[in-house]
């Protein structure tokens, strides 16, 4: 796994005490404040930075907002930013996609999450002392991004591109964009360790399905968080051409795009 996108809990043990490295939960404030963190961590609950009605794309909260929340945090733009919660990783792989989005370039993901890190090793119940920043993100961070709009899946669907849709079964038969393959993103994660599975794991699971290196890579779902998790799995095992659309199959529909249904995965 490239260590540039997910990190183990022995990676993150040695950098507890580098302060450039900012450790980020992302679970409800009563989990953080009642059942412990990571020594050090810092709060940034999942719903502060999701916003359905913001300005920018898919839920992205803003980026206004995203540099309030990061700032009150202590956060600045060249730290190292690892990101866990309590549900095996897909709550915090939002927040890494939503940092890229801003441009924030070194996120990262916890492997594994606060149950798996729990097992092994110390948490902490007081909430650390942080000195706000005046956090900037970049301002021309969507050109570099992996988000797409519709004109971008248009463009993938006439090309080799494979689009993959990360929702329940029973969704993906009643309507999904044509020609896309199914993933459930939990079939990367290993039920008993919490963490995800072997890289050869992955790529056999990926290649099941026609996910290959040699694709461009659409990922779309009604939930942003399982194509944030897939996305950085996919990041971590160096596929180089990924996307995500944040558009919804309702959204598709209204401008008179074609669907499929029945189920191939």
């Amino acid at each position: 796994m490239d260590e540039s996108v997910v990190v183990s809990p022995d990676w993150l043990a040695t950098r507890l005490e580098d302060p450039d490295v900012a450790v980020v939960d992302v679970r409800d404030a009563w989990e953080y404040d009642g059942i412990g963190h990571v020594p050090g961590a810092v709060n940034v609950p999942f719903d502060s930075y999701r916003d359905e009605t913001g300005p920018d794309p898919g839920t992205l909260p803003g980026r206004e907002a995203f540099e309030e929340l990061l700032g009150e945090a202590g956060i600045e733009p060249e730290d190292t930013i690892v990101a866990y919660d309590d549900t095996h990783g897909v709550f915090a792989a939002r927040f890494l996609l939503t940092a890229r989005a801003y441009g924030h370039e070194d996120a990262r993901l916890l492997d594994g999450d606060f149950s798996a890190w729990n097992r092994e090793r110390e948490t902490d119940a007081e909430t650390p002392i942080v000195e706000p920043t005046a956090y900037a993100a970049d301002p021309f961070s969507f050109d570099r991004s992996p988000l797409i709009d519709r004109a971008g899946v248009e463009a993938a669907l006439e090309g080799d591109a494979v689009l993959v849709d990360t929702r329940d079964p029973e969704e993906y038969a009643e309507a999904h964009l044509p020609g896309a393959v199914r993933l459930d993103w939990r079939a990367a994660v290993d039920d008993e360790t919490r963490r995800l599975k072997p890289a050869a794991e992955l790529e056999a699971l990926f290649a099941d399905r026609g996910i290959t290196r040699d694709r461009e890579i659409v990922l779309y779902c009604n939930t942003a968080r399982r194509i944030s998790h897939t996305y950085a799995v996919l990041a971590a095992l160096g596929y180089e051409t990924v996307s995500v659309y944040e558009g919804s199959l309702t959204e598709w529909l209204a401008a008179d795009g074609e669907i499929e249904t029945g189920s191939t995965a």
